[in-house]
């Protein structure tokens, strides 16, 4: 995007994968294993008391096969590096566990693909949830209606768990004019969790 900050490289990397449960590699029931997109369950610290929720899985790897940042991780890592979080502090994950690649029944699968999510906040419990972009807004708060304009600025309590919203890494790299209001959203989570500890 235009003007944007360069990132650093100690936090411009990859973080460490967690490894899909065994049972669930081959997942069929949403029909997203047809689009030869991989399974990622999440990504950081599999222990860490924030957890960040996408709408799906950016690309992983370039045409040649070879690990990237992407840009919604780009700058998502250049946000919360800002902020004084670390990796440590984070766990990524997704509405959709895989990459859709061509078109899908989209409330049908998210409200599936929301069954693992479920497992995984059953067994990671966090300390705070952030949910980026209207998607996975609407899908964590049950609330097809619900947008990130309106909700951001506050910590919500949603599902028993404390959460608070920002605009997609994406749509700030599209409109750099976001990135200040996206580094506000970081700063609240990142306060909001430093007074907790």
């Amino acid at each position: 995007m235009r003007g944007e900050k360069v990132l650093p490289d100690f936090c411009a990397a990859l973080w460490p994968e967690e490894q899909t449960p065994e049972n669930l590699i081959n997942c069929s029931e949403c029909g997203l294993n047809k689009h030869g997109s991989r399974m990622i369950w999440g990504e950081g610290n599999p222990d860490a008391p924030i957890m960040i929720l996408l709408d799906n899985p950016g690309a992983r790897e370039d045409r040649e096969n070879k690990p990237f940042i992407c840009g919604t991780r780009q700058t998502l890592q250049q946000a919360v590096h800002q902020v004084g979080l670390s990796v440590d502090d984070l766990f990524v994950t997704y509405v959709l566990k895989r990459k859709p690649t061509r078109s899908y029944d989209k409330d049908k699968t998210r409200q599936i693909c929301m069954n693992h999510l479920n497992q995984q906040l059953k067994s990671k419990q966090p300390q705070l949830m952030v949910c980026l972009g209207n998607i996975a807004v609407q899908s964590f708060f049950q609330n097809s209606e619900a947008e990130v304009k309106l909700l951001r600025g506050k910590i919500h309590m949603i599902n028993g768990l404390q959460t608070t919203v920002a605009y997609h890494p994406l749509a700030v790299r599209r409109r750099p004019n976001l990135w200040p209001v996206f580094l506000e959203d970081w700063k609240l989570a990142a306060d909001h969790y430093f007074h907790s500890e």
